[in-house]
């Protein structure tokens, strides 16, 4: 027999769905784990041009500082890969053990550090990519804009949109 949520004060019931708890697990984690396949097909893709770097015959002209930068680089982005698939893996291990709620909180956490960690790979990948060619301030101008930019579509535009729709009946 479905029954359905009659707890009207929780978040999940504030975009009038009507669906059972059940039902709403199982839509959030659908939910993720298409959010998961975007972030993964970005994470890799910058992870196999990091890698790629290494074995090209002008990374020994780098300075110190520029191979730390790279390494910090490498090591951002494996950092990433593990937190974005970990939601993948803690499900697997709670399959079939009625804990998809507790798995979708765990998905949604490790999604926003995820976002998090990959937005400081895409701005450190474009001021490493800055300075090799161009030099250091040049690498802070682009990685500064690049990091407004994040910040403003991210961030800053969500946190408006949600504000804007918890005002609106």
């Amino acid at each position: 027999m479905r029954t359905r949520d009659t707890d009207t004060t929780s978040d999940a019931q504030l975009d009038g769905r009507d669906e059972t708890s059940d039902e709403r697990a199982d839509r959030n984690w659908s939910e993720v784990l298409q959010e998961l396949r975007v972030l993964q097909t970005g994470t890799q893709i910058l992870t196999g041009f990091l890698l790629a770097l290494a074995f090209q015959p002008s990374f020994v002209d780098l300075t110190s500082s520029q191979r730390a930068g790279y390494l910090t680089l490498v090591a951002l982005s494996a950092l990433s890969a593990v937190v974005a698939l970990a939601p993948v893996s803690v499900h697997r291990i709670l399959f079939a053990r009625r804990a998809k709620p507790e798995i979708v909180r765990f998905g949604h956490v490790c999604m926003m550090l995820a976002l998090a960690l990959v937005s400081t790979l895409l701005v450190g990948v474009v001021a490493f990519v800055f300075d090799v060619v161009l030099g250091g301030a040049a690498s802070w101008v682009a990685g500064l804009c690049l990091a407004l930019v994040i910040a403003a579509l991210w961030v800053v535009f969500p946190l408006v949109t949600r504000r804007r729709s918890e005002r609106t009946p």
